[in-house]
């Protein structure tokens, strides 16, 4: 399979409770008119982006019945889903996000537990 820039993100898989998030562009002013230079809205507390990949969720530990080895294993695991879904915009904390850069391209690493809001058009 030949990789193109349409396919190169679906093939990324993120794991456990985290999700893949591309920043927001934020105004280069403020809403006085001022402008501001780079770096500065990196240094803020609070970012927000739009979710580009969802990991499984939170892994269910298997059952540990040892007299029950008669019936087979069941290597399956079983995950609790996220709440996140791709293509919601997230509102998370700075602290617990890592920075990565894929295809030119400045993507956050967020796990779930540092998401604040999420916001998530649905057609009613």
């Amino acid at each position: 399979m030949l990789l193109t820039s349409e396919n190169k993100l679906k093939n990324l898989i993120v794991v456990g409770d985290r999700v893949l998030i591309k920043p927001a562009q934020k105004s280069e002013k403020t809403s006085a008119g001022l402008f501001l230079p780079p770096g500065v809205q990196e240094k803020e507390k609070i970012q927000s982006g739009y979710i580009i990949k969802v990991g499984p969720g939170y892994p269910l530990p298997l059952p540990g019945d040892e007299d029950d080895i008669w019936k087979g294993k069941d290597d399956q695991v079983k995950y609790i889903p996220l709440q996140a879904q791709e293509g919601d915009l997230a509102i998370f904390l700075q602290k617990g996000a890592i920075e990565v850069m894929y295809d030119n391209e400045k993507y956050f690493i967020v796990p779930q537990a540092s998401i604040l809001m999420l916001e998530r058009e649905e057609d009613l």
